[in-house]
């Protein structure tokens, strides 16, 4: 039997995601659109595919409409392969009445729904991070080391794991210690590697490191089984750390780019670093494709622009305009005399007609896109918005808040909220 054949893997999309408000105001995470054509959730779906991992469940709890249009519309399998990709939100049963509680108690409440597929074990997966991993190896690892859970794990530089989940490996890698976002120095350095493991690092050695999970975890059928037999709410804070010295924990060390797209700020800073000439996260990769809707749209229509570092997505309309260091994503319109700089713009769901934009203007309401001689930087236009003409926009020398027409200022980021409306001539 293949190793895909024995797993079966399982993204959580469940949470709030508080920390990326206002761009989970009418969507969860995993729906929050990625490079001008993705979605967060299709980052881990497309690394399961290409891992020969096709049995996906999606746990799903707030705003969810989005996220399920889209893995409807995209995550169809031919009836041989056995393949699926299941959304499992939460549902009211005859032993609970709220909602999942964290990320193992949204596991637990789904054990009954694994059980009907074939499996030896379960890979669990974040919804909201950016990376590109094969599968296979850590599934392999777990098998060689006779695991019972594995844990992805990634080397930091010991002044940069705050925040983190960190433990401490044995040289064959097993996990002696685990401590869920350390502060204490002395805990930190008591956690770095050992001379042996950190000499195999491709990092530079110029710091000790520290491995930081992942939230990726590879576990057997049986061990999540007895790891979920109480009322444990998260597997980071609880239960990894309740299992140590009662099942085999592994490390799997993983040393690609990886981003965990939890803030405002974080979002942006990865989006716009794809518009580097050798970003770190590479979408060009033809052995390792990731996948998302076929919007069917024209090519992108560029008239009379300076564009520098940026990256179209299809659809879009731009007339001599200045682009520089942007993420300009489908179906967008920037029109005539507009200055882009450090802008994540995500498009439009849809076309407007003339008629629909004759009746907009009747009523002093912009079109979809950005109007005339707008000067943007520094900010995050989200989905249907519509800025009116002579609009200027930055959040430089404000405080995070919430400021006029809607518009929040966020991790240093001005951020124009999905469909929100800028009137013409407004100055933030």
């Amino acid at each position: 039997m293949s190793i895909g054949k024995k797993v079966l893997a399982v993204v959580m999309g469940g949470g709030r995601g508080t920390r990326l408000y206002p761009l989970t105001m009418e969507r969860c995470k995993p729906a929050v659109p990625l490079a001008g054509k993705y979605r967060l959730v299709d980052i881990p779906i497309s690394n399961c595919i290409n891992s020969d991992i096709n049995r996906i469940f999606l746990l799903t709890q707030f705003h969810t409409a989005s996220l399920h249009r889209h893995i409807q519309s995209v995550y169809h399998f031919d009836p041989f392969g056995g393949g699926f990709v299941d959304i499992l939100s939460a549902e009211q049963t005859e032993k609970s009445a709220d909602w999942y509680q964290g990320t193992a108690d949204a596991v637990r409440r789904n054990l009954q729904h694994f059980r009907s597929f074939p499996h030896d074990l379960v890979l669990i997966l974040s919804g909201d991070q950016l990376y590109r991993m094969d599968y296979q190896k850590i599934v392999e690892q777990h098998i060689a080391t006779n695991a019972d859970v594995t844990i992805a794990a990634i080397p930091f530089p010991v002044s940069k794991v705050e925040g983190l989940g960190l433990m401490r490996v044995a040289d064959d890698l097993s996990i002696a210690q685990f401590v869920e976002k350390p502060k204490d120095p002395s805990v930190i350095n008591s956690l770095t590697l050992s001379p042996a493991l950190e000499a195999t690092l491709k990092s530079s050695h110029d710091e000790k490191h520290c491995l930081a999970s992942m939230g990726i975890y590879v576990f057997n059928r049986t061990a999540l089984a007895d790891a979920l037999d109480n009322k444990m709410t998260d597997f980071g804070k609880e239960i990894i750390p309740g299992l140590l010295g009662k099942k085999r924990l592994f490390a799997h060390i993983f040393e690609g780019y990886w981003e965990d797209i939890g803030t405002v700020r974080a979002f942006f800073d990865a989006n716009l670093a794809l518009a580097q000439p050798l970003p770190p996260f590479n979408f060009f990769e033809p052995a390792a494709p990731i996948y998302t809707k076929d919007n069917y749209l024209p090519a992108s229509k560029i008239n009379n622009c300076a564009i520098d570092y940026a990256v179209l997505g299809d659809g879009s309309i731009i007339e001599d305009s200045f682009i520089k260091h942007c993420v300009v994503g489908i179906r967008s319109f920037v029109r005539k005399g507009t200055r882009l700089e450090d802008v994540v713009m995500m498009g439009a769901d849809f076309y407007e007609s003339d008629d629909q934009m004759t009746t907009n203007h009747g009523r002093g309401r912009p079109s979809l896109g950005v109007g005339y001689n707008c000067n943007i930087r520094g900010a995050i236009i989200d989905k249907n918005a519509r800025i009116g003409d002579n609009v200027t926009l930055s959040p430089e020398g404000k405080p995070d808040g919430t400021y006029a027409h809607g518009v929040i200022i966020r991790d240093g980021v001005l951020v124009v909220p999905k469909g929100g409306i800028v009137p013409t001539g407004t100055v933030i």
